[in-house]
């Protein structure tokens, strides 16, 4: 048999992604014709459905520390300023120092290269068979306009983190681009350029915002206007289209008010928040991606690894009265003494959590840094200065400041509004910043003492703070490192002698 790309060979008995679905059970490939898999709407609505459960929760390459598609997300925060994690802890501990993700032989880069590739291998087939499928025009409409979507995701995720900033070089070559179902005798494509790449996202969302007109959803997991809105937002921003990222934004924030103080202290777990776009619904039999949350709650006694802990520097950018600062407090549990939680993220009760996808806080802040960037400065004061009295924050006061100043203090609030949702390398990236970590320290060197309540008794402890704070070679952290963008894995190298031609 010819090589081909291992991300797109799927044998026919492994069509559809293992995972239960969410509305229809998925019967196995082998029991069904192919007019079954492909000859209806409904049976091709069952392969979206089954591939979106399985995107989201099933363990990416059968590893505990990969619970889904949030794993990309748990990985970008790792690799920031923000998140000050325990270095022994399962799951991010090589991801945080920057040892794993640039390395081609990790199992990690294998099992997100590949998820991610089956998904868009599973929208192809969707889109290759839908226009012949028997079915209501709107139903293949609405299918044919959320598989556009999806696979837009997967290529807008694939050129944020495989390549540096568009900005700094279009014609940079990131991945191969697939548009049809695989067989056993597809070929292995070579990378596309990032141009190529963000052509192929605004084709298919533009498109599928076409399709999704009138389209009303049952659950918020389900991609709609909105939803698509989003996504070219994201995109529009990336590629540095400064006035239609601010316009896509308003669009997909239509509908969606800001949550109270109270709901924003509740955890971030509950789909039906009314900021939330866009998210994903667990219970106690698909729970998954969940587990995201044993990483990010670090305050809960279920929670196996809360190792994703705040740089105390990350608390100076809160103002006080801003009623996201009081979600910090110093741990006092043994062992823990010292590190900075901040209770953004909490599992409910019985271990499950809901996982946001998109909220309107996002575009509010897409909105006000598209039109600093265009120059409307005063369009993007009033957008940033919404988001802010919503949390209760000191206003922008543009007053004396330059055009970079704002579009600094925008950035600076990305950073505390999005903390936990995936965002942080995808953004120093994207910006061509350097990462930046710093010891916590008082003018002497001295580590900064912090008070904390442990058995009733206050005590001072030294603040903990980033153990990591260069590359694993040594040097200072930099703009547009190599560091920072995930490796193709060796098995697809090995397996596509197409890729780098």
């Amino acid at each position: 048999m010819k090589k081909i790309a291992t991300s797109l060979y799927i044998a026919a008995a492994m069509l559809l992604l293992p995972a239960c679905s969410k509305q229809l059970n998925t019967a196995p490939s082998d029991a069904v014709t192919g007019d079954q898999l492909y000859g209806t709407v409904n049976a091709l609505g069952t392969i979206y459905e089954g591939t979106w459960a399985a995107m989201m929760d099933s363990y990416w390459g059968d590893i505990f520390g990969n619970p889904g598609f949030r794993t990309i997300g748990l990985v970008s925060d790792a690799m920031g300023d923000d998140a000050a994690l325990i270095p022994n802890k399962y799951g991010y501990r090589d991801a945080y120092p920057f040892t794993e993700i640039n390395d081609k032989t990790r199992s990690r880069v294998a099992a997100i290269w590949a998820t991610v590739y089956k998904v868009v291998n599973n929208m192809n087939i969707i889109l290759a068979h839908a226009d012949a499928a028997q079915g209501d025009a709107a139903s293949r409409n609405v299918l044919k306009g959320q598989a556009m979507a999806l696979r837009a995701d997967m290529y807008l995720t694939l050129a944020s983190f495989y390549q540096f900033s568009y900005l700094k070089d279009s014609t940079a070559k990131a991945v191969p681009i697939y548009t049809q179902p695989a067989s056993d005798t597809t070929q292995g494509r070579p990378r596309a350029t990032l141009k190529e790449i963000y052509a192929q996202v605004f084709a298919d969302l533009t498109q599928a915002e076409t399709l999704l007109q009138g389209y009303s959803r049952p659950s918020k997991y389900k991609i709609d206007v909105n939803v698509v809105n989003g996504l070219l937002a994201r995109a529009y921003l990336n590629t540095g289209r400064w006035a239609q990222a601010a316009a896509a934004a308003v669009k997909a924030r239509d509908g969606y008010s800001f949550m109270s103080a109270s709901d924003y202290a509740k955890g971030f777990n509950d789909i039906n928040n009314s900021e939330w776009i866009w998210g994903e619904p667990e219970t106690t039999v698909q729970r998954t991606g969940s587990d995201a949350f044993h990483f990010l709650d670090v305050t809960n006694d279920g929670s196996y690894y809360y190792s994703f802990m705040a740089d105390p520097f990350f608390m100076q950018l809160f103002d006080d009265g801003d009623y996201r600062k009081a979600l910090f407090s110093w741990d006092a549990d043994a062992g823990r003494e010292g590190y900075l939680q901040y209770r953004k993220f909490l599992f409910r009760g019985d271990l499950t959590a809901d996982l946001v996808l998109m909220r309107s806080a996002e575009e509010y802040l897409i909105e006000a840094e598209g039109n600093a960037r265009a120059g409307n400065t005063g369009a993007a004061v009033t957008a940033l200065n919404t988001l802010k009295a919503a949390r209760n924050a000191k206003a922008y006061d543009p007053a004396g400041k330059t055009p970079q100043d704002l579009i600094d203090a925008i950035l600076v609030e990305r950073r505390k509004e999005l903390f936990g949702e995936g965002f942080a390398l995808a953004d120093i990236i994207r910006n061509q910043l350097s990462v930046v970590r710093k010891p916590y320290v008082d003018g002497q060197g001295h580590d900064i003492l912090v008070t904390i309540v442990q058995d009733g008794v206050s005590k001072q402890v030294p603040a903990r703070y980033h153990t990591v704070r260069n590359f694993p070679d040594k040097s200072a952290f930099v703009a547009n490192s190599p560091y920072y963008i995930f490796s193709i894995p060796l098995v697809e190298e090995q397996n596509n002698p197409n890729l780098y031609k």
